[in-house]
This record gives structure tokens, C-alpha cells and sequence, in this order.
């Protein structure tokens, strides 16, 4: 087997044993909302669902799934090891940069975020996005650390595979720039196809920014910083978002 089709098939089992089955259980998962009597508009997800009705289980259960999710980062750095080669400073996931990788970061969260959150309302206002609850509806002393968590190993798996390896890789297999942005940011909207048809666009749209900023900076970590920060908004600050636009984060019962 040529080194072209081993990277070939290896990009395949990566992807199919992490984001790829995402997308493809998204796909699904649209599917069944739109075919639903309830329109899309009036139907909900939870991004953060209790796991469990005693404490202790619960924690055990979501903790245990965010340290095993992070495996999959594990896989690709590995499979980026090379003799001689640190995989975290390949795909620029280290703190060599720290001032400017943060700084990056804040920046890409002001150029995403606003709109990502102007995109879901005219999503919500269309009937075209689903209400996404962020977190869970009662509050344990244990949330929060669990939010954060979560939202640094989403960071991690979407950040290192769909930029930092799948570029390496289509960059070795000879695939254009703009081929593999285009790619990365479609494979990004599709996982995320269970939220709606709004949040598809709007992370196609995030993720050709990231892909963007990546071939400028060959850094992944301003990426994850970004991530992290939006996520831990919309996780964390969710209760407050929805006393806030209730209309925009909870769907109607009367």
C-alpha cells in the first residue's frame, strides 16, 4: 500500500471513529427533526443533559465522558509523532506564543461570536434553529468545573482534529488551501446539523475563519483559546442568556 493511501485510510478511521460519526449522527438527526410533526422551530436539544438522578452518578457519568472524549485528541497527536517531530509544536498547540496566542483568540471570539449569536436568533426567528439548552436546568456544586471542562475538551477534539491533523494530512496528500478550509468548515457545519439549519451556516462560516487564521498562523491553540471562550459563554452563561431573551433560548409552552 502506497504512503498516500495509508494516509488515506488513516484519515478515514480517525474520522470515523470521532467527528465524522458526529456529522453522520447529525444527518440522522436532522433528518428525524425536520420529518417530526413539531416544527423545528418549537423543538429542543440539550447540549449539557443531566446523565443521571443521583449526584454522585451524574458527575461520575458526565466527567467520565469528557475524559474519554479527549482520547481522540490523544490519537491524532500520536498519529502525528513523527522521529524527531514534536506533534504538539506541529500543529502549533504548545505555549510558546502565549500573549499573542491569547490575544488571537480574543479577537476571533469578538469576530465570532456577535454574529454566531445574531446567525441563532434569525435562525430561531425563521423556524430554521432549534432552542439549544446550553446546560442543565438545576445547578449542582459541581457544574460549573464540568461546563468548563466540557467546553475545553470541544475546543480540543474540534480544534486539533478538523484543523490541526485533517490540514496536515490534506496538506501531505497534496490538497489545495482553500480545498481543505472549504472541507474542515463543511465537515464543522455538518456535526453540528442536530442544532438546525442556522447553526450549520453559522459554523461553516466559523469554521472558514478558523482554516483561514490556521494557514496564516500554522497555530491551533488561538483556535482552542477561541472555542474554549465561546463555549464556556454559552455553556455557563446560558441561564442568564435565557432571562434575558427568553424567546431566543426556550421554546414557548403556552
Amino acid at each position: 500500500m502506497s504512503s498516500a493511501a495509508r494516509l488515506r485510510l488513516e484519515v478515514g478511521i480517525v474520522f470515523g471513529l470521532s467527528l465524522g460519526a458526529s456529522a453522520v449522527y447529525s444527518i440522522v438527526s436532522i433528518v428525524a427533526k425536520l420529518t417530526e410533526e413539531t416544527p423545528l422551530g418549537e423543538q429542543t436539544v440539550a447540549l449539557n443533559p443531566s446523565r443521571a438522578p443521583r449526584e454522585w452518578l451524574d458527575f461520575t457519568y458526565q466527567f467520565l465522558d469528557v475524559f474519554f472524549g479527549l482520547f481522540a485528541v490523544a490519537l491524532v497527536l500520536y498519529l502525528l509523532w513523527a522521529p524527531g517531530t514534536n506533534p504538539f509544536r506541529r500543529i502549533g498547540l504548545d505555549l510558546s506564543r502565549p500573549g499573542r496566542d491569547a490575544a488571537s483568540g480574543v479577537l476571533l471570539v469578538l469576530a465570532i461570536g456577535v454574529p454566531g449569536l445574531a446567525l441563532y436568533a434569525l435562525g430561531r426567528a425563521l423556524g430554521l434553529t432549534v432552542a439549544v439548552e446550553a446546560s442543565p436546568a438545576d445547578w449542582l456544586w459541581w457544574t460549573v468545573p464540568v461546563l468548563i471542562f466540557r467546553a475545553l475538551e470541544a475546543a480540543l477534539v474540534e480544534e486539533v482534529i478538523v484543523v490541526g491533523y485533517l490540514f496536515t494530512r490534506f496538506r501531505e496528500l497534496g490538497v489545495g488551501p482553500w480545498a481543505t478550509i472549504v472541507s474542515s468548515a463543511l465537515l464543522r457545519g455538518t456535526y453540528h446539523l442536530y442544532q438546525g439549519i442556522g447553526p450549520f451556516f453559522g459554523n461553516v462560516a466559523m469554521g472558514v475563519v478558523f482554516g483561514w487564521c490556521y494557514q496564516r498562523w500554522g497555530r491551533t491553540m488561538p483556535l482552542v483559546i477561541a472555542h474554549w471562550i465561546l463555549d464556556i459563554v454559552s455553556f455557563v452563561g446560558y441561564p442568564l442568556a435565557v432571562g434575558w431573551w427568553p424567546g431566543l433560548f426556550t421554546v414557548s409552552t403556552g
